[in-house]
């Protein structure tokens, strides 16, 4: 892991479902972070630079993102108010457990969770809906408190307009819970993120045409099998960025790009900045 990015040890307790730390006045010093608990992050009153895995995004006003286990998350402030706030509140990845998570009704939930391992930001509509039951939960830590709690973790994954925002080579896996297929296909990925990855040597590995997997694949990822490929490396090329001295054409190749235009195209295609401005920016978060 990056020297810049600390494990911060929360205080979370073996006995706590959730715990809710209320930040007033809030002074977003704290550097690029992880720690093996989720955490629901509200940032009130601020505008700047919010950073989860691989993102980089501006925020401004009223922010809210689910971040999973182990993810790097930070917010930085441009804004000079003294009223920023910031509400955050942490539970345990194993909070509720597999088989009440498999439950029917749960699976809305279970499927948020599974996402936050590359952050959810929600939308502005649904954070000012449950902005105020939200801050409430620090008012106190009883029975009724933990619904309350489980009911906004249901109403946001049910809520519309969800965005994920690290790419999902960041955490290092694809959800494939669902499909044994692309679990082997993502394996294959990973292994060989550096080389120019044909669709049929892929579809050759689960036994496929190239049309019924291209079909396969659209329909498990809502995504063509070449936009995936685009986004693993771009993924890759974002961790080699902030965790290497590497230069940007040693990056280039070592992912499997074939000329430094073509992976400036499509790196700022996918995360808005080039390769460059993506360094810079980075250290700019992490030295704050």
């Amino acid at each position: 892991m990056n020297k810049r990015i600390i494990c911060e040890i929360t205080p979370l307790s073996e006995d706590d479902f959730f715990i809710v730390l209320n930040h007033y006045n809030a002074k977003f010093d704290f550097p690029v972070h992880f720690h093996p608990e989720f955490e629901l992050n509200m940032v009130i009153n601020s505008r700047g630079k919010r950073i989860i895995g691989d993102s980089i995004q501006e925020y401004d006003n009223l922010d809210l993102v689910l971040i999973g286990p182990n993810t790097p998350h930070a917010w930085t402030s441009s804004s000079e108010t003294d009223n920023a706030q910031v509400v955050t509140i942490q539970f345990h990845n194993d909070f509720l457990g597999e088989k009440i998570l498999g439950r029917k009704l749960m699976l809305p939930i279970r499927e948020l969770l599974e996402k936050a391992g590359r952050g959810v930001l929600f939308s502005q509509e649904t954070t000012g809906n449950l902005k105020e039951r939200i801050m409430k939960l620090s008012e106190n830590q009883d029975f009724d408190s933990l619904l309350d709690f489980l009911s906004i973790l249901y109403d946001l994954s049910k809520s519309r307009n969800q965005k994920v925002l690290a790419t999902p080579s960041y955490v290092g896996h694809f959800n494939a819970t669902k499909s044994r297929r692309i679990e082997s296909v993502n394996e294959y990925i990973q292994l060989n993120i550096r080389q120019n990855i044909k669709i049929k040597e892929v579809a050759d590995l689960v036994n496929m045409s190239e049309t019924a997997f291209s079909h396969f694949f659209k329909k498990r990822t809502q995504r063509s099998f070449s936009d995936y490929i685009a986004d693993m490396k771009v993924g890759y090329a974002a961790r080699q960025l902030v965790e290497t001295e590497k230069n940007i054409s040693e990056i280039c190749y070592d992912c499997g790009f074939n000329n430094i235009s073509n992976f400036n195209r499509i790196f700022k295609k996918k995360l808005a900045v080039t390769p460059r401005d993506f360094r810079s920016q980075q250290l700019m978060i992490t030295k704050h």
